[in-house]
């Protein structure tokens, strides 16, 4: 519980219903502020914090300590404002939708300390919360190759069949659409890499092309209409989403 949040709410005379009027949001968003790692987007932000009487960085100081990589940090904050995410992944489940084993597993056995594992293991984790915004949070349309769902990450094969499980239980949901690419289909222009596209509610997109070195975001439209094309040819490979489903279930029983 975010109890500097909450004693805040109850100084300024406020309830969660009071302050969900006076910002034009569900009251269910604001009684999800005093969760660990749940901030306002960036255009209720100031208003919650003049209306409570606070600064942004006192109402939800863990979140406001930012515990991703420098470099990252300007893709999480597009991340946090974006009304549709486009994800393709070729090696991993995409950190949205990791548990936070998998991601201490993907980020362990590296150049990494423990202390910067749990870090960027917990930030990665923190920027989930996007998605559990009702009303307001994105729509993520994932396509993973299906080597993303065979391959072992960690020691423990529970580690893949809790995070199977984890998986299908987002995209049996409105937030999270996924289609798979199976392992029989031919080489397609997924295999030069993972990318996200997002849409932002100025109607601009930008673009996030993986790299473990630095945050490779594009915005340009030459650049843009190219990884467009690659999405669109992508999709046209995989499978339809019922089948996907099926393909996840069948690789979450395999784990077990």
């Amino acid at each position: 519980m975010n109890h500097g949040f909450v004693a805040a709410l109850a100084e300024a005379g406020h309830t969660a219903e009071s302050l969900a009027d006076r910002i034009g949001v569900h009251p269910k968003t604001v009684a999800r502020w005093a969760n660990p790692g749940h901030v306002p987007q960036s255009r209720h932000r100031a208003t919650v914090a003049e209306l409570l009487a606070r600064d942004a960085d006192a109402l939800w100081p863990d979140a406001f300590r930012r515990r991703e990589p420098v470099w990252f940090r300007p893709w999480v904050d597009l991340e946090r404002e974006a009304l549709t995410l486009r994800s393709f992944e070729l090696t991993w489940v995409p950190g949205l939708l990791q548990t936070e084993a998998y991601a201490r597993a993907t980020l362990a056995g590296g150049v990494l300390t423990p202390d910067a594992v749990d870090e960027f293991a917990g930030a990665r984790i923190s920027r989930q919360s996007i998605l559990d915004r009702e009303g307001d949070g994105p729509l993520l349309i994932a396509v993973l190759d299906e080597g993303v769902l065979r391959r072992r990450v960690g020691d423990d094969r529970a580690l893949m069949a809790a995070q199977l499980t984890h998986l299908l239980g987002y995209v049996e949901t409105d937030t999270v659409q996924l289609q798979i690419v199976p392992a029989d289909a031919p080489s397609y222009p997924g295999l030069d890499g993972p990318f996200t596209i997002a849409d932002l509610p100025d109607g601009s997109r930008v673009a996030h092309v993986d790299s473990a070195a630095q945050a490779q975001i594009l915005d340009q439209t030459s650049e843009l209409v190219s990884l467009e094309r690659r999405w669109e040819r992508i999709r046209g490979e995989a499978l339809p989403r019922g089948r996907s489903l099926d393909l996840l279930r069948e690789a979450a029983a395999s784990w077990t």
